[in-house]
């Protein structure tokens, strides 16, 4: 997708378990999209894998959830954490959702990451990042 890259190591974070769906998948790196909110977590050995990823607190400043004791275990995180959500584009770009209920966790000193499901949750897998307008609205004079 990129041709060949330069990636920093401090980029790169170890997945365990892979990402659902691509469980062989365990290195990726962060590569930012420029002047946007936006970054992509591809995969180091499939070129061809990647994933868009933003802060879901960008478009949802109230987004919050408990990151289960087994999954701080695991990624080991003490203080500093990241907070991602896929992001899946559609044709009509307004229509373009994030994943809430999974997000991406990424542990910044360790490097190291995890696609988290949110169990007991009531955020969606296809939250959408622009609300659509209130269709309901008057627009011009009678």
């Amino acid at each position: 997708m990129w041709g060949e890259i330069d990636v920093r190591e401090d980029n790169v974070y170890h997945f365990a378990k892979g990402v659902p769906g691509f469980d062989e998948e365990t290195e990726f790196a962060l590569i930012p999209w420029e002047d946007t909110p936006f970054i992509y977590l591809q995969s180091t050995k499939q070129p061809e894998l990647s994933f868009l990823l933003v802060s879901p607190f960008v478009f949802a400043p109230d987004y919050s959830f408990e990151l289960p004791e087994a999954d701080r275990d695991e990624l080991e995180i003490s203080e500093d954490v990241a907070i991602y959500s896929i992001v899946t584009i559609q044709t009509e770009v307004s229509k373009s959702t994030m994943n809430l209920l999974a997000p991406v966790v990424l542990n910044p000193s360790k490097r190291i990451g995890k696609q988290v499901v949110l169990h007991q949750s009531s955020y969606a897998t296809r939250h959408q990042i622009w609300p659509a307008r209130d269709t309901n609205s008057v627009k011009g004079g009678v």
